[in-house]
């Protein structure tokens, strides 16, 4: 079972790079932010032409997450859990049936939070807790869960080529990142960290000032895994190469391998 996640940046510009990367990497779950597309504009014949089924919380222009399975969706859930008054949508669960039992995959575009300080900032800090909330009920369930996304946090100096640029930025600053050390506190395995110590492993390079040239990456794109998720863990990856791309996303996919023995698709 192989699942990624994608900050595609605008589905509908990049719809023939993720169709060629669909086909290059074959997963059977995708988690797509920054889909910037009302529902009914997402590209979604094209998709399930090549077998998946697809689920979309989207937005006009901002935001907008989707799924992509292999298997039948059993259900689908958008938006997170005590957030009433927010309009953003940054949020999909979808539950699909595994031999063993339920798989559950959310999909999540958290906040960026810049300026630091600002009412942005209050609301990535507010969203974040809203997710340690929604964690914590979820693996009372006792079943796989993957959260998969573009968390918008450098978990730790070794996630940026060049930290001190990021030391007053939302996504580094010291309450962001305690915010996500409780989520792993809490019962998740950071998948790619749980593969490896190395630095190197960004997920994101900026458009700007040859960021990608230069190698000026920062890693902010995770999925984290319940411990029956982590369990079945037997491979990451991260697709840079896609970054090299024409006209590629500011992001590239990240993936994981999880055995769940023989399954089917149907």
């Amino acid at each position: 079972m192989r699942i990624a996640t994608w900050n595609v940046n605008s589905v509908r510009q990049r719809i023939d790079l993720l169709m060629t990367w669909l086909k290059e990497r074959s997963p059977d779950i995708v988690c797509l932010q920054e889909i910037k597309c009302v529902d009914d504009a997402f590209p979604r014949f094209e998709i399930e032409a090549l077998g998946y089924n697809v689920a979309v919380h989207g937005q006009k222009t901002f935001n907008g997450v989707a799924l992509l399975s292999k298997y039948p969706f059993d259900e689908t859930r958008p938006r997170l859990a005590g957030g009433d008054d927010d309009s953003h949508a940054r949020f999909l669960e979808g539950v699909v049936s595994m031999p063993s039992g339920a798989l559950r995959v959310a999909c999540l575009y958290l906040p960026n939070g810049n300026p630091a300080g600002s009412d942005k900032y209050t609301y990535k800090i507010n969203w974040m807790k809203r997710l340690i909330n929604y964690t914590s009920e979820r693996l009372k369930l006792e079943e796989p869960l993957v959260l998969a996304g573009d968390f918008n946090v450098i978990p730790d100096a070794r996630d940026a080529r060049n930290p001190n640029a990021w030391v007053n930025d939302a996504l580094f600053l010291p309450q962001t990142r305690a915010c996500f050390r409780e989520l792993l506190h809490g019962g998740l395995t950071d998948a790619v960290r749980a593969a490896s110590d190395a630095g190197d492993l960004y997920t994101f390079w900026d458009y700007q000032a040859g960021a990608w040239q230069k190698n000026d990456g920062i890693r902010i794109d995770h999925l984290l895994l319940s411990a029956q998720a982590a369990d079945r863990l037997t491979a990451t990856g991260i697709d840079r190469h896609v970054r090299g791309w024409e006209k590629p996303s500011d992001h590239v996919p990240v993936w994981i391998d999880l055995d769940f023995g023989s399954s089917r698709r149907d």
